[in-house]
């Protein structure tokens, strides 16, 4: 049992220090990059731990996920960050909740999907709802506990669900969930 914990914590710790990289790098590159696509890459280790090492270890990633996004709203300002941070001007509880439940349920979904289609395509539709899961919950949240963004006009919220931000990140998830995973669960038994 000591073993597992130390070994869970271990898991833990490499793949946050892979979100820590990719968060940093990402941040660094769209900052230059002249193209309004910027797709979130960090959920990518959430998506894959979840498939690999089970919901529990993948949730706890997509909460430190979800830490990653209020410590970044609340350090670097932007017109969006009250969204989720509840520690900056016009933030709230609500913030609290768009920052940190999509991303819990990205490493918990991917799991369940896997599980379900367990096959290359089970893979590849894992990887993808994982990515639209964030998506989906973070816009839904901020449509329903901050309407007043949206004025009420739910068609501007699905505009940006669908936008391309979207399709590139649930193609670039399903990508590389296709290629890590099978050689994780290999290197896992």
């Amino acid at each position: 049992m000591k073993n597992r914990k130390s070994s869970d914590v271990a898991t833990i710790a490499i793949f946050f220090a892979v979100m820590l990289v990719i968060h940093f790098l990402t941040s660094l590159v769209f900052n230059l990059w002249p193209v309004p696509i910027k797709p979130t890459l960090v959920h990518l280790p959430v998506i894959v731990a979840s498939i690999v090492y089970g919901p529990r270890i993948g949730a706890t990633l997509g909460g430190l996920m979800g830490v990653i996004s209020v410590t970044t709203n609340t350090i670097v300002l932007l017109p969006t960050s009250y969204l989720f941070s509840p520690f900056v001007e016009n933030g709230s509880f609500a913030s609290l909740i768009v920052a940190m439940l999509p991303r819990i349920l990205i490493g918990v979904t991917p799991y369940f999907v896997y599980k379900w289609i367990s096959n290359k395509v089970g893979l590849t539709i894992a990887g993808a709802i994982g990515s639209m899961t964030n998506t989906i919950f973070v816009l839904g949240g901020i449509f329903l506990l901050f309407s007043n963004v949206y004025n009420g006009d739910i068609q501007a919220l699905l505009a940006v669900v669908f936008s391309a931000n979207a399709l590139v990140e649930m193609v670039i998830s399903a990508v590389i969930t296709v290629a890590l995973v099978p050689n994780l669960l290999k290197i896992k038994k």
